[in-house]
């Protein structure tokens, strides 16, 4: 149902997801990440909360694994989840339950965790940690980079039709959350298209934010 890739940009220090599903609005459920702390992607027979757990114990200095045994361990239907996390030191956790669905596959690489389940086959998530792995530049880059790999490699066993981008840097809301909530094809490929128009337009969005002054045109009626 589910490919995802959970990153660490030491260069940056963002933290970032790129996701994909054969569900609806997987933006909405799976992908959770915490400024300075963490990412986690919540998946498979998704418990949001197991997302949210995961990084509140990290932030409480536990380690990636440490946390997610500890957020795991408060669920009854454990054995039904599918989840990976990784922190500020490039360290990982994964999780797939004995009722992960279909096949199923995680591997961690360099400051990156990717993980699937209902593959066509497991090494769709070997295709994408070698692609990050052999990237650079922007973190958003490097994460599509590795979903669209993903996909090229076989991807799900059936189509996909959502996806979403999610990265945090030093703000308490996120640097990027796009989202590609439904589409009957090429979900991933509307993503790069959203994530093209946004990537320069990102900082100029933090500058608004944090100093309204500095903020450049809005390019509308009015502001030009």
């Amino acid at each position: 149902m589910t490919i995802s890739i959970t990153a660490y940009c030491p260069e940056t220090g963002q933290l970032g997801i790129a996701i994909s599903s054969s569900s609806i609005a997987v933006g909405a459920r799976c992908p959770w990440l915490l400024a300075g702390v963490g990412a986690v992607s919540s998946q498979n027979i998704t418990l949001p909360s197991l997302g949210s757990k995961t990084l509140e114990y990290m932030a409480n200095e536990l380690s990636p694994e440490e946390a997610l045994k500890k957020a795991l361990s408060e669920d009854e239907f454990s054995d039904y989840r599918q989840v990976t996390a990784i922190n500020t030191k490039g360290e990982t956790a994964c999780f797939s339950g004995a009722q992960s669905l279909g096949i199923y596959h995680t591997v961690a690489g360099k400051n990156c965790i990717a993980a699937g389940n209902m593959l066509s086959k497991q090494s769709v998530i070997d295709a994408m940690i070698k692609a990050f792995e052999a990237s650079s530049g922007e973190l958003g880059d490097r994460l599509l980079l590795a979903l669209n790999a993903g996909a090229e490699a076989g991807g799900e066993a059936g189509p996909v039709h959502s996806a979403a981008l999610k990265i945090v840097e030093s703000c308490s809301w996120p640097l990027v959350d796009l989202r590609v909530d439904w589409a009957d094809e090429l979900p991933i490929t509307a993503l790069s298209k959203l994530w093209s128009d946004y990537k320069p337009q990102m900082q100029a969005y933090v500058t608004r934010a944090l100093d309204p002054r500095q903020a450049p045109s809005y390019g509308v009626p009015g502001d030009e």
